[in-house]
């Protein structure tokens, strides 16, 4: 059975993209376009991992990730934060709320197959 990733992003362009990356990759891919979508389909399925954009309307990344290690159902589901937010302070941030990994916005695919690869095998 193919492993699942959740991709969240609030870009539509940037979830295809990321769709595409992983499908190719051989992941199933569900996608939510913001936080609050994401928290629904956690709630109702949990992925393999998650790929978290950081900035999006309503409840950013940081909530997101804060929200799902705060739940015992939840708390060693693997996140990667994928954010154009490159500054030390967000990428701090980032691990505080329990990010497994914080890359950054440009990723080449077999950058971000690879980060995938690693985190789900670990």
């Amino acid at each position: 059975m193919k492993q699942s990733i959740l991709v969240v992003d609030d870009e539509p362009q940037a979830r295809s993209m990321l769709r595409l990356i992983l499908v190719r990759a051989g992941f199933d891919v569900i996608e939510a376009k913001d936080g609050y979508e994401a928290l629904d389909e956690v709630a109702r399925e949990i992925p393999d991992m998650m790929l978290l954009d950081i900035m999006m309307p309503g409840i950013d990344g940081f909530y997101v990730c804060e929200q799902l290690r705060a739940s015992e159902r939840t708390s060693d589901l693997p996140i990667i934060v994928l954010s154009a937010k490159t500054d030390a302070e967000s990428i701090k941030r980032g691990q505080e709320v329990g990010a497994t990994r914080y890359l950054t916005k440009p990723v080449s695919p077999d950058e971000l197959t690879r980060h995938v690869k690693e985190v789900i095998e670990n």
